[in-house]
């Protein structure tokens, strides 16, 4: 494998790292349906709004996320909400997985 190909992947990982913990998975989900505020984020995940603001600031550096000041508050959106659609994807990994895992117990 070539340097930039190795680039490549080296950059991709770190966009899923910055996906893979279960309350950013959450916050995600949460933002499919619009942007909100952090004081809602926190709410819906059930975490304190400092814990929150952690993972939403990992999410913007990874360039998931977007903000915009609107008065006091500030507004996290999904930047690219084509991620849903990976998480689709890994919701069907699972599905998979049940399904094969109930085909092996029937055996027993």
């Amino acid at each position: 494998m070539d340097r930039q190909t190795r680039q490549l992947y080296e950059l991709k990982a770190q966009i899923v790292q910055a996906a893979a913990h279960p309350i950013r998975l959450a916050i995600i989900d949460f933002l499919s349906d619009g942007e909100q505020c952090v004081c809602d984020i926190s709410t819906h995940v059930g975490a304190k709004r400092s814990n929150v603001s952690r993972h939403l600031s990992v999410m913007l550096a990874s360039g998931i996320l977007g903000c915009r000041k609107d008065g006091l508050k500030v507004l996290y959106s999904l930047k690219t909400p084509c991620i849903l659609k990976f998480l689709n994807c890994v919701t069907d990994v699972l599905r998979q997985q049940v399904r094969q895992n109930r085909a092996v117990l029937k055996h027993l």
